[in-house]
C-alpha cells in the first residue's frame, strides 16, 4: 500500500489541475501580474484540511547583509533554505521539500518576505498548481545602486587580504597607512561583511605596524661613533684645566 502523503500530494494536485490560482495582483514597479501569499493559503488550506495533509516548515539557512537601493536607502537582504516536512495525518508518513528564497525591505520584514516567497515556491511546485508566467516574490520590487555590492577579488579574499597585510608591514608612516585605508575603502567594506575573520586580521596589522612606528619615534638617538668619543677623550684634559 502506498504511503497516504502521496496519495494526498496527489489529490490536492488533481484539485489544481482544472483551475489554478489566478494573477490578480499587480506589481506596479515592475508591471507583471503575481499571485500574493494570502491567495495561495486561502487556496490551499482547505484542501491540506479536508485531504488530512500538514505543511510543517524548517529553517536550515538564513544568511542577511545590507544593501544600499536606488532612491532607497539602506535595504536588508535575507536569503533562506526552508524545509517543509508534508505529514499525512492519516498513517504518520512524510516527505520534505526544500526551497530557496531571498527578500529586501528597508525595516525589519525581509525575512517575513523571504518566508512568503519560499513556501509560495515549494507549495506552487509541488503541488504543480497552474501559472500563466514566471512567479515573482513580492509586490514591491527594489532596484539596487550600481557599485554597492563590490565582488570578490577574482585571486579570492585570503589571498587578498595577504596582499593588503603585507602592503600594510612596509609602510613607513602613518600617511601611507590611511592611503592604503582609502585606495582599498570599498573592498575592505565588502570583506568586513563576507568575511569578518579575515577582516579583523587586516585591523590586527595595521594595529601592529602603528605600533612599530611608533616605537621607530620615540627610540634613543643613536650612539656617537668612534671618532667623536676620541676627539672627546683628548679634549678631557684641557677642560680639567680650564675648571681647575
Amino acid at each position: 500500500m502506498a504511503a497516504a502523503v502521496y496519495a494526498a500530494i496527489a489529490a490536492i494536485t488533481q484539485e489544481f489541475s482544472g483551475a489554478g490560482i489566478a494573477k490578480t495582483h499587480l506589481n506596479s514597479v515592475a508591471q507583471y501580474q503575481y499571485r500574493s501569499i494570502d491567495d495561495v493559503m486561502a487556496r490551499l488550506a482547505p484542501l491540506l484540511a479536508r485531504h488530512r495533509l500538514c505543511v510543517l516548515p524548517r529553517m536550515l539557512e538564513r544568511s542577511v547583509d545590507e544593501r544600499h537601493g536606488l532612491g532607497e536607502g539602506l535595504l536588508i537582504h535575507v536569503a533562506l533554505r526552508v524545509a517543509y516536512t508534508l505529514v499525512s495525518a492519516e498513517d504518520g508518513s512524510s516527505h520534505v521539500v526544500e526551497a530557496y528564497a531571498e527578500a529586501l525591505d528597508g525595516g525589519d520584514k525581509a525575512t517575513a518576505k523571504a518566508l512568503s516567497s519560499a513556501f509560495k515556491s515549494a507549495m506552487l511546485q509541488s503541488f504543480c498548481i497552474p501559472v500563466t508566467s514566471g512567479e515573482e516574490p513580492d509586490s514591491v520590487t527594489h532596484k539596487l545602486a550600481r557599485g554597492t555590492h563590490e565582488a570578490e577579488p577574482v585571486e579570492g579574499w585570503p589571498s587578498w587580504v595577504q596582499s593588503v597585510i603585507d602592503t600594510i608591514g612596509i609602510c613607513e608612516s602613518l600617511d601611507a597607512m590611511t592611503s592604503v585605508q582609502s585606495r582599498h575603502r570599498s573592498l575592505l567594506l565588502a570583506v568586513s561583511r563576507e568575511r569578518p575573520d579575515l577582516y579583523a586580521a587586516i585591523g590586527q596589522a595595521f594595529a601592529d605596524r602603528r605600533q612599530s612606528l611608533g616605537e621607530k619615534r620615540s627610540a634613543p638617538a643613536p650612539k656617537r661613533g668612534r671618532r667623536e668619543a676620541a676627539v672627546k677623550r683628548a679634549k678631557a684634559p684641557e677642560q680639567e684645566v680650564m675648571l681647575g
